[in-house]
C-alpha cells in the first residue's frame, strides 16, 4: 500500500461530516436568504481564495525541500505527511469553496457578462490546472518517483503568485 492510499476510516468520516455540515450551511443560507447574502458569499469567497493561495504557494516550497530528502528516510516521510495534510485539509477544500462561492457570485451579480470576469475565469482555470499538476507531483513524491530537481519546483513556486497578481488586478481595476 502506498502512502497515498493510507486513509483511516476516521479520516473518511471526518471528510464526510465536514461535507455534510458545509452543504447544510449552504442550503440554510439559500433557504434563509438574508438581506446581505451577497456580502456573506463574497466574504467566504475571499477567505477561500486566501486559504487556497496560501497552500498553492507553500506546497511547491515543500517539494523543494523534499527533493533534498533521501527517499524512504524519516525526513522524506515527514514531508509526505506535511504535503498530504496541506493538500487534503487546506488546498483541495479551499479550491472547491472558491469555485462554489465564485460561480455563485458571478451568477448572482450577473458579472459573468463582463469581459474582465471572463478573463479572470480563464486565469482561475489555469490556476486550477496548476493545482491539478501539483497533485500529480504530490503523487510522485508519495510514491518516491520524483524525477525533477529542486530548481524546477522553485520556478513552479512563482506561477501561483503571478496568476494571483493578474487575477487581483482584473478584479480591482476591471480594465475591460
Amino acid at each position: 500500500m502506498t502512502a497515498v492510499e493510507k486513509t483511516s476510516p476516521a479520516q473518511k468520516w471526518r471528510w464526510l461530516i465536514a461535507l455534510i455540515i458545509t452543504a447544510a450551511g449552504v442550503l440554510a443560507l439559500i433557504y434563509w436568504s438574508p438581506q446581505g447574502l451577497y456580502l456573506w458569499l463574497k466574504a467566504f469567497h475571499i477567505i477561500s481564495v486566501i486559504a487556497w493561495m496560501a497552500g498553492m504557494l507553500y506546497l511547491p516550497r515543500l517539494f523543494v525541500y523534499h527533493c533534498d530528502a533521501e527517499p524512504g528516510s524519516k525526513q522524506s516521510e515527514t514531508f509526505k505527511l506535511m504535503e498530504r495534510r496541506l493538500l487534503t485539509v487546506i488546498i483541495n477544500p479551499a479550491m472547491t469553496a472558491t469555485w462554489i462561492f465564485g460561480l455563485w457570485l458571478a451568477y448572482d451579480s450577473e458579472f459573468y457578462r463582463e469581459h474582465w470576469l471572463q478573463a479572470k475565469f480563464v486565469l482561475v482555470i489555469l490556476l486550477s490546472a496548476l493545482h491539478g499538476q501539483m497533485v500529480r507531483w504530490f503523487r510522485d513524491f508519495q510514491n518516491d518517483r520524483n524525477k525533477r530537481p529542486a530548481k524546477f519546483y522553485r520556478v513552479m513556486n512563482e506561477l501561483p503568485a503571478v496568476l494571483m497578481v493578474l487575477i487581483v488586478l482584473l478584479v480591482v481595476l476591471k480594465p475591460f
